[in-house]
């Protein structure tokens, strides 16, 4: 309880005792949690409505039940022997404004989930388990619910229980209906299959794994861009007629964990790469040895409308694209060349649009992604 002397709001009233030499009436008042800003029967009311979304990405190992201080997770459970555990942490970025904005908040949490799994299957691990931590100005039970929902969905898409998490209310830090995300998943693999990259050699295939749109990186570009066109997110989307441009853009990153699981486990890749920030040029060297690059051919894909789009409105260079936003490709495998086939039928078997879009070369200093058909993204 906080006390304030001398307001003029109602309280309860303290008379100083005998002995003062000016009695005066003092008013004390009662201030609750609530009336900071903070709605503790929100955040519970949260808590019972998300209850049944977490239920439902039980798997083994886990019962994904909320509600304690802590989530205990049994390894063995889940099949593994010598495993070794490991953690990504990551958000959505500014993506989260173009769902406020557009007052849809039902698929960002896909893209929570996605961004930390996608990281995770890179080194070969299964995702186990995840926690959100949801931190906004004031609590909307049914915007949360909503997020949350997102949430769930993707980790019903990658295979892991969401075990938990942290609503945080914080008046004075966030305004308005804003918000932030962040998300927190620990996978398993066992010590003998650690996917590292490392064993990657000349001549290498590159399979490149569709991506279902911008997915999570490159907004602060794209809502300048949208600006620099005069259009709001609920403009019809330039692309696709059918939409909004919010609807375009809020699409959910893909998650790519079931079918690069089932490809590492036949043996047919030696190392992935997620196209998030930093794009093609940045991303794929980070799962190559020294003295190795990729050769790329731009011609061997489409570039997707949204990209199309941007690229058009804000005369963004293709070099520039390249290096921000995924292009089309969200994933990247690199596969004996002799086992790329294989590796682009159970990819596709699995759901996923692959196309071979080039090669390990060798390759000297920072320049280790060479494009090349580049200008023909002007097209």
């Amino acid at each position: 309880m906080l006390c304030s002397a001398g307001l003029e709001t109602p309280g309860r009233s303290l008379r100083h005792g005998p002995g003062q030499l000016s009695p005066r009436e003092v008013t004390i008042n009662s201030y609750s949690y609530k009336d900071a800003g903070v709605d503790i029967d929100a955040g519970n009311a949260l808590v019972e409505a998300i209850k049944p979304l977490a239920k439902s990405t039980a798997r083994p190992g886990s019962d994904a039940g909320l509600g304690g201080f802590g989530a205990l997770f049994d390894l063995r459970a889940a099949g593994y022997t010598d495993p070794l555990l490991v953690a990504t942490t990551d958000g959505v970025g500014t993506k989260l404004k173009v769902a406020i904005e557009a007052g849809k908040h039902d698929t960002v949490g896909i893209d929570l989930v996605a961004m930390c799994v996608n990281d995770l299957v890179v080194q070969g691990a299964e995702p186990l388990l995840f926690l959100d931590y949801f931190a906004t100005g004031k609590l909307d039970v049914a915007a949360g619910r909503d997020i949350v929902a997102g949430i769930a969905a993707g980790c019903r898409q990658a295979g892991c229980a969401l075990v938990g998490g942290e609503t945080a209310e914080m008046p004075g830090m966030y305004s308005g209906g804003d918000y932030d995300l962040a998300g927190f998943a620990v996978g398993a693999v066992e010590r003998t299959r650690v996917l590292t990259g490392a064993d990657v050699t000349a001549g290498d295939a590159v399979l490149g794994l569709a991506s279902s749109g911008v997915h999570s990186n490159g907004y602060s570009l794209v809502r300048k861009l949208v600006g620099v066109a005069g259009l709001t997110y609920g403009s019809p989307c330039p692309w696709d007629a059918g939409v909004t441009l919010g609807e375009a853009l809020l699409t959910p990153t893909r998650i790519y964990v079931k079918p690069a699981l089932a490809a590492v486990r036949a043996g047919t890749v030696r190392g992935l790469a997620h196209i998030t920030g930093g794009g093609l040029v940045e991303n794929i060297p980070r799962v190559l040895p020294a003295g190795l690059g990729v050769t790329l051919d731009a011609g061997t894909w489409s570039l997707p409308p949204v990209f199309r789009w941007l690229m058009a409105t804000g005369g963004v260079a293709p070099a520039e694209m390249a290096r921000t936003f995924n292009c089309g490709i969200g994933m990247v495998a690199i596969c004996p060349a002799d086992r790329a086939d294989e590796a682009a039928r159970i990819l596709a078997e699995a759901g996923e649009i692959v196309t071979r879009i080039g090669t390990v070369t060798p390759a000297e200093g920072d320049h280790r992604v060479s494009i090349a058909g580049l200008d023909g993204w002007r097209g």
